[in-house]
């Protein structure tokens, strides 16, 4: 029975103290935004273990649990924070970073056939009942009584306010004297939707959709002024606002027509959440168009399914009736229940509820859950939902997308599709190869690649992957200038700083570590968080130092916080695989190696003998050697793999089929000869002994020699020998010669 998971350490007070609640299911520990303060100027960035060849199966295992949700969290961000961090900064100087094709080139999604306009035109027009609401209080209206049919225009009986849900055009009418309307496609927020012709342009498609206020020739001037930026938003994901026209006393938004499905409708016509890797795909392609909206001063506000639509392979971004200027104070706010964040009501919407909106978009086509009631601001818990015991990365990543705080949400959209990119890459990874295989590299803009592959046992704070300069701070070609690899000369440099910016304290950091002192790592760690309490590279400093010092469990609760903040990088997850493996979180260790194995080759090493050791401590043998066989050829470490593989089967107690193949292991691998003739040797000692207790096995050869008693003791014979001749030490090769000496057969001369 596994053991329970006991608490980790808390050292310090402050960001140090254990987050309340789940750690790697919470993130961020929030607090209320009061709307006011500013997020600070600083840049928002994102004792070894025995060797695996000495240990044995039978060792004591840990926890089985695989879930690094049940791991505590050291706090960043609003649990320490005291002042608000203004979401509605949004500089992204990005490109649209669009992809070549629908699945960011990792996976295929399939994409419906564009269909045919004719074939969207209702051909009678109703809106049913359940959907029948009033505008101004939300009472049901239209409803059937018994004996009293259901109607579609009235007055609400609770407010009083006038409801018509019949369409106002009709097949035929020409709007704006250029406009010949087909029929209704849709029924929307802000009434019937048609298709129509433009009569002056080529008879392209086009699609009517009704304005707010816009019922006398006043309001109708005034609506337009209020929409009339929506003329200028061009973008390939975005649908096209073409004109304004007014018709009859109402006013309706001209604008290109997109065919295809809606998100919404194809995961109808599932009937099934789609596949997670599907989902995020149509998310990616749709994300940049956010971006584009926000480096304009806009909001979308709205977001949901519904306004996604699949056209061929590409995506497009529909609806643009409630987008309105982050400015803009005072115009009706419009929001989609269990899509919508739960402080637009009190603060308005911002960026980070526009990213709430996306988080939740992309929970609603992944699960299948009560958005609009029991889940309304929240997820389902971990153990209810498979795919989030599945995917951490993707839970992570909902949690931080859909945080009650917006403080605690991803800065920008560009941020969050990085990081969604990254669960993408680790989704399909395991999708492809289950329990095995790795993918291509990918490159990070936040970490470098692992310098070593920790083949002797887990990976030292040094051995890390080290942090990308941040290239948006003033001071990083300043600190690449100083390239003194004498640590102490470097700190004495760092200190004459014209400006103590985040680059500057986390080079401080290093170099601090570098030399061992421990004390002033933590200092500069709280000079960075008095900066900005939501730097996460604030906690990784204090992860590695607490490696340094020997603290595993106050290393797992660093890194544990770091991969909240960025779910979709794979250093902190070896990072954390690495600080519990050597406090004892077994199964959290196995699940994030498996992880790092499987979805990046920069990573396979380091993860794949991590991987191995973590399987043999819970006496899972095949699973250790079949962790092994994820470190390739091409890997500098595949000698040190092959060897470890060699003497775990020498080691298995499996009989002479181990023997031998332990002996077709080492054969061709990339080890020193000495090296390769002390397996050989080895390995003929035990098939020898497993000869003269059993009998021979004709049939078999151990390293070439038949598994008979006088064939092995000829080969363990010239095996010593040889082995002596690669032994420096007189002494070693006078023990080596004695021990050929007996196990030479007799003979008769």
């Amino acid at each position: 029975m596994a053991r329970e998971l006991r608490p980790l350490a808390v050292r310090r007070a402050g960001w140090r103290a254990r987050a309340a609640g789940p750690g790697l299911r919470t993130g961020r520990v929030i607090g209320v935004r009061d709307g006011g303060g500013s997020r600070p100027d600083t840049s928002a960035r994102t004792t070894r273990t025995p060797a695996l060849a000495v240990r044995a199966p039978g060792a004591p295992g840990g926890t089985a649990a695989t879930s690094s949700s049940r791991l505590g969290a050291t706090a960043l961000g609003s649990a320490i924070a005291t002042v608000s961090r203004d979401t509605h900064v949004h500089s992204t100087s990005s490109p649209w970073l669009r992809e070549k094709r629908l699945g960011a080139g990792l996976t295929v999604v399939p994409t419906p056939e564009v269909q045919d306009p004719l074939e969207s035109v209702m051909e009678h027009p109703e809106l049913a009942e359940a959907k029948r609401f009033c505008s101004a209080c939300g009472e049901p209206v239209g409803r059937a009584r018994p004996g009293v049919p259901g109607r579609t225009k009235g007055y609400c009986a609770a407010c009083g306010t006038p409801f018509d849900f019949a369409p106002s055009l009709s097949p035929g009418e020409i709007v704006g004297g250029q406009y010949e309307v087909v029929g209704c496609i849709a029924h929307g927020g802000l009434g019937w939707i048609y298709l129509a012709r433009d009569r002056n342009v080529a008879n392209r498609w086009v699609v009517l959709k009704g304005l707010l206020n816009a019922d006398s020739a006043e309001a109708y001037d005034v609506a337009v002024g209020e929409r009339e930026f929506l003329a200028e938003v061009e973008h390939p994901l975005i649908v096209e606002i073409y004109n304004f026209a007014r018709h009859a006393g109402a006013g309706y938004t001209v604008m290109e027509y997109v065919g295809g499905r809606s998100l919404k409708e194809l995961r109808a016509e599932r009937g099934s959440p789609f596949p997670p890797d599907h989902a995020i795909a149509y998310l990616l392609e749709i994300m940049p168009a956010f971006t584009y909206l926000h480096d304009h001063g806009l909001l979308y506000c709205d977001f949901k399914p519904d306004n996604v639509v699949v056209q061929g392979d590409t995506v497009k971004l529909i609806d643009l009736g409630g987008v309105r200027r982050m400015s803009d104070m005072t115009t009706l706010i419009y929001g989609t229940r269990g899509y919508q964040a739960a402080e637009v009501s009190q603060v308005g919407p911002s960026v980070a509820s526009d990213i709430h909106t996306i988080g939740r978009t992309l929970a609603s086509l992944v699960l299948d859950f009560p958005s609009t009631s029991v889940h309304e601001h929240t997820l389902p818990p971990v153990e209810e939902t498979p795919l989030f015991a599945r995917h951490d990365s993707l839970h992570r990543w909902l949690v931080k997308a859909c945080h009650p705080s917006r403080d605690d949400r991803f800065l920008t959209v560009d941020e969050a599709r990085g990081q969604l990119l990254g669960v993408l890459r680790e989704v399909v990874a395991l999708e492809r190869t289950g329990s095995g295989g790795a993918t291509a590299s990918a490159a990070s803009a936040l970490f470098g690649v692992p310098p070593a592959d920790g083949s002797g046992g887990p990976l030292k704070w040094d051995e890390m992957p080290e942090l990308v300069p941040d290239p948006t701070d003033p001071m990083t070609s300043w600190v690449a200038g100083v390239n003194l690899t004498d640590p102490v000369a470097r700190m004495d440099q760092l200190a004459l700083a014209p400006r103590r910016s985040v680059e500057v304290l986390l080079a401080e950091a290093r170099a601090a570590l570098e030399i061992g002192e421990l004390a002033r790592v933590r200092d500069t760690v709280s000079q960075i968080l008095s900066l900005d309490p939501w730097e996460w590279r604030a906690a990784w400093m204090e992860g590695l130092a607490d490696l340094a010092e020997g603290d595993a469990a106050g290393a797992a609760a660093a890194f544990n916080a770091v991969y909240g903040q960025i779910p979709g990088e794979l250093a902190p997850k070896l990072a954390l695989a690495c600080a519990c493996e050597q406090s004892g979180e077994l199964g959290v260790a196995h699940e994030m190696y498996a992880v790092c194995a499987r979805t990046d080759a920069n990573y396979t090493g380091a993860a794949a003998f991590g991987l191995a050791r973590v399987r043999l401590a819970r006496d899972d043998l095949d699973g250790a050697l079949d962790a092994l066989d994820f470190v390739v050829p091409t890997r500098g470490s595949y000698g040190d793999a092959r060897l470890a593989r060699a003497r775990l089967l020498i080691g298995s107690g499996r009989g002479l089929p181990s023997l031998a193949q332990a002996a077709e292991v080492i054969d061709d691998a990339p080890v020193s000869p000495r090296m390769r003739t002390q397996v050989v040797v080895e390995a003929l000692q035990r098939a020898l002994d497993h000869v003269l207790r059993h009998g021979p096995e004709p049939g078999l050869r151990v390293a070439g020699a038949e598994a008979t008693e006088p064939s092995l003791r000829d080969a363990l014979e010239a095996g010593l020998r040889r082995l002596a001749q690669f032994t420096e030490s007189r002494r070693a090769r006078v023990t080596l010669v004695d021990r050929a000496n007996s196990v030479r057969r007799w003979t008769l001369r």
